[in-house]
Formats: C-alpha cells, structure tokens, sequence
C-alpha cells in the first residue's frame, strides 16, 4: 500500500512538473487533462505527505522518550508518542479507505422508483410518504427533485411515482434505498384498529449518458399517449406523453410531466438507459463469485431492507441492524443515520475482501 502511495506522489509531483512546462502551457487541452489528474490525486497526497510528517515525529519522539535521562522530559515524550500512534493509525486507515475503488457512478444524479407492493391502498399511501422523506432528504442536500412520472390512487397515494433528484453526489448517498421497504401500521380506515403490513419496492436508478451504452435506434419502439392525473394538466389535449420500450429485453420507459412531447422524449431515454445499465451492472454483480450475494448495496430488489413500525415509532435498517426511535424526523428526510452506517459497512467489507 505505501508503495502505491509512494508512485501516486510520484505521478502528482510528475503533473506538477508538466504543468509547469513552457512547451506545454500553451497546449490548453493538456494542461485541462493534467489537472483534471491533479485535482483528483490532491487530497490523497496531501494525506499521505501528512501521514509520512506524522511518522517521522513518532520516531523522534519514541527515540527522545528511550534515551532521553530526564524523567520528567521521558514522560511528556511517551505522551507524544500515544498520541502520535493513535494519530498515524488513524490516518493510515483513511489511506485504505481513500484507495478503494469508487464507483463511477457515485456523483451523478438518480432517478427514484417508488412501486405500491402488498397492501392495496395502504400500500400507495406509504409510497406518497417515502416519496415526502426522499423530497425532504433532498431539500435539506439543496438538491432538486423532478417528478417524471406518476400513477396515483385517488385517495392521495400512489402506485408508481418516478423522480428525479439532481444534485452531486446523489447516486452515492441514495443507492443504499433500493429494496423493500415494509410499513406496519394502523390504516386511517381501519375500524378494529388492526396492524397491517403494507410493502413498497425502491429503485435507485444512477442517471447516465448514452455514451455509457450503447442503444440501437431500431431496438426502441416509440409510442406517444395523452397525460392522465397529476401532473399531466397541461398535456392532456395532445399527445406529448411518450413511452418506450427497448424491445430486446422489454424494458419500458416513460415520461409524461414534461411540457413538450420532445422534452419527455429526452427524459424517457434518460430512464431507459439508466435501467438497462443498472439490469448490466446487476448481471456483472452476479457474476462475481468472489463477492457476497448479501454485501452491502446490492439494490437486490427482493431483499427487505428496512421496517417502519408505527405503534413502537421505530424504524429498523435489517442490513446493519439499527434502530431509530423518532419514526416522525426519519420521514422528514433524517436518512443520514442509516446511509452513513452502510456507507462504512461496503468500506470495510471492500477492505476485507481486497475489492
């Protein structure tokens, strides 16, 4: 590993040096590519440089504590010199952590998939709620959230419901949704007063360019429909909802909250592409054997991976076994709690596992 950081430093101190170069400068596209290199090795050396410092001062101050005669002086040494190890141990596993594989995706903006499961009605008035949580989750991120597409119930819930969010690092912190997520609850319309168990499927969907892959024109079949319900008002005298269909492996797609038949185009390719490379992504998943079937942020749209039990007020993540008792602040967006945990279970997972 230190030799790693050691050829990283090399490289960064190497991009420095071409950057600088008179014969260079005036090439404005290399200069761009260098420190775009730069800019994503900086925090890494800056660490490393740190960490090396602190290493030196360890062994001075553990030389000064074993032949230093002065008792008083040994001892402000040996102090020194566990707050040095303690420091460098730190650092050292940040350096792991910094060196892990990212995923290319992490950065980009998402498209949020909320399906009533089992539950009939019950069912799409949670999807309405978890569709609030993840708007709320969103404002407090200053990110934007777009409706793209939506199926309601009639009584203020809702079948299907597809959103975007758009802001940096979305992907990252919201893929750890995908899943089932169950609700047990006492339904306003309930007159025993009976719990019932309602279930809502979450897709996290990383929005990617049609460079990422590649889509033949004469796979897709386009079909135009009136806009119906919420959302759709001002679609609804003509025919600017579009669907499509990528008829080799039957994913759909469709867009019907934007104001022209070519915007919601747009946006319906962005969703297709995105499904199909997500469908790839789990494929390749599958595939490598060496991984956990169960790791952390699979997306495994079968697993259930969080209960909201209301009469207790408590909400359970299944994957990394915690427990909030404030059910009202999580579905008033308080995520973090849960995201930041299974954030640092696939970072210790991938160190154990060398992935």
């Amino acid at each position: 590993m230190l030799e790693r950081l050691a050829a990283i430093e090399e490289r960064y101190e190497e991009l420095e040096r071409l950057m600088a170069d008179p014969a260079i400068m005036t090439d404005y596209t290399k200069v761009s590519e260098y420190a775009q290199e730069r800019s994503g090795l900086i925090e890494l050396v800056e660490s490393y440089r740190k960490y090396k410092k602190q290493l030196q001062e360890l062994e001075e101050a553990r030389t000064l504590r074993d032949e230093e005669d002065d008792e008083e002086v040994r001892a402000m040494a040996q102090e020194e010199v566990t707050t040095l190890e303690a420091s460098t141990e730190k650092l050292f596993g940040e350096l792991r952590r910094m060196l892990l594989p990212t995923d290319p995706r992490d950065e980009k903006n998402v498209f949020v998939e909320i399906r009533a499961g089992a539950g009939g009605d019950e069912a799409g008035l949670f999807a309405a709620d978890l569709f609030r949580m993840y708007t709320r989750y969103a404002e407090g991120r200053n990110w934007k959230v777009e409706v793209v597409d939506e199926n309601g119930t009639g009584v203020g819930g809702y079948k299907e419901i597809v959103f975007e969010i758009k802001g940096k690092g979305a992907f990252s912190r919201l893929k750890y949704e995908s899943g089932v997520h169950r609700v047990q609850r006492v339904p306003a319309t309930e007159s025993q007063g009976r719990i019932h168990t309602s279930t809502i499927t979450v897709a996290v969907l990383a929005e990617m360019d049609a460079v990422d892959i590649h889509i033949e024109p004469k796979d897709l079949r386009i079909d135009t429909y009136n806009a119906s319900g919420a959302g759709g008002q001002n679609v609804q005298k003509n025919d600017n909802a579009v669907r499509i269909t990528h008829l080799p492996t039957g994913v759909v797609s469709q867009s019907q909250d934007e104001r022209s038949q070519g915007q919601n185009r747009a946006r319906a390719m962005q969703i297709l592409i995105a499904r199909i490379y997500d469908i790839e992504q789990e494929k390749q998943r599958l595939e490598r054997e060496t991984e956990r079937r169960d790791q952390v942020g699979t997306g495994d749209r079968s697993e259930k991976i969080r209960t909201y039990n209301y009469p207790q007020n408590r909400v359970t993540d299944h994957r990394v076994n915690i427990t909030s008792y404030n059910l009202p602040a999580v579905l008033d967006g308080d995520l973090d709690q849960f995201i930041d945990e299974l954030t640092m279970q696939e970072q210790a997972e991938k160190l154990a596992t060398g992935v």
